[in-house]
């Protein structure tokens, strides 16, 4: 029986490779896919934070009650660039957009002079800009009308909202599947080590004795996994990088620092269940079952 237990041993000698390997595959391909929705989210909060507010001035307006009304523009908690633009400078836009120069029938510039900004992305809405621009249009002496585009935040809203909303879902439905994948993987690798779990316990080893050294393992195996994953996508991020610049301005380290996170969690949260999970199924299998 002892030949028998330490051949068993033997045959079952713990391999881990293929585990970590599996693991980190799906690892991986959870956290690109999550990189991807940080990006889509993060452009999608760009597109509407390039949305621009005029405010037209009437003329004649004193330029310390211009500067009053930028800073209180600039202020405000929806407000996150401002410029002023001059009567001057509004016409060399207008002429840069191919417009007709009305210098050949005007004699003077028809152009009011206006206060720009941008909102941020969380009242890029309707009721929001609505809102905004009534408050400013209130002051009649200084503010002549407000301006954006309505058509195009109107349809705007919907639109980001149901990509948000299939990203997320689709993001819920890809991590499922990933922890299904890695448990699967994990239960495969300890089925290897079936023998060696029953031999232990034939010999007197109490159950959290085998279990304790196999659920260290998992969490040294699930954060190796994770690490090698987070270094891939990592590395992946800066060669997409390299090639499309634009994707700098999109990285956002605080969420991705949380998405890296995320996958050593995972990683180390599904291996040592699925480990135990595993070391108490074959404790309570008889050995003739093993086979």
């Amino acid at each position: 029986m002892a030949q028998l237990g330490k051949s068993s041993a033997r045959r079952s000698k713990p391999s881990y490779f293929m585990a970590i390997l599996g693991v980190s595959i799906v690892l991986f391909f959870v956290g690109i896919f999550g990189w991807l929705l940080l990006n889509a989210s993060r452009y999608i909060d760009q597109l509407k934070e390039e949305v621009q507010v005029q405010v037209y001035l009437r003329n004649n307006v004193a330029q310390e009650d211009i500067d009053s009304l930028k800073n209180y523009i600039a202020a405000q908690p929806y407000t996150k660039s401002v410029q002023y633009v001059d009567k001057e400078t509004a016409k060399k836009l207008w002429l840069s957009k191919g417009e007709t120069n009305f210098e050949e029938f005007l004699d003077e510039n028809p152009l009011p002079a206006s206060i720009d900004f941008n909102t941020r992305s969380n009242y890029v809405q309707k009721d929001s800009l609505n809102a905004i621009k009534a408050l400013l249009e209130q002051n009649v002496m200084l503010v002549q009308g407000v301006n954006y585009p309505a058509s195009l935040v109107e349809k705007m809203g919907p639109t980001m909202q149901y990509i948000l909303v299939g990203l997320i879902a689709l993001a819920g439905i890809f991590s499922i599947l990933s922890i299904i994948l890695i448990d699967n993987t994990i239960r495969l690798a300890m089925y290897s080590n079936r023998f060696l779990i029953k031999t232990m316990q034939m010999v007197g080893a109490t159950r959290s004795f085998i279990s304790r050294p196999m659920n260290i393992r998992a969490i040294v195996n699930g954060s190796f996994a994770a690490l090698i994953s987070i270094a891939l996508i990592y590395g992946l991020i800066l060669l997409f990088e390299t090639f499309l610049p634009y994707l700098k301005d999109l990285r956002d380290n605080s969420k991705l620092l949380i998405l890296f996170s995320f996958l050593i969690l995972l990683g180390i949260s599904i291996t040592v269940f699925s480990t135990h999970r595993s070391v108490v199924k074959y404790l309570k299998m008889k050995l003739d079952d093993l086979y």
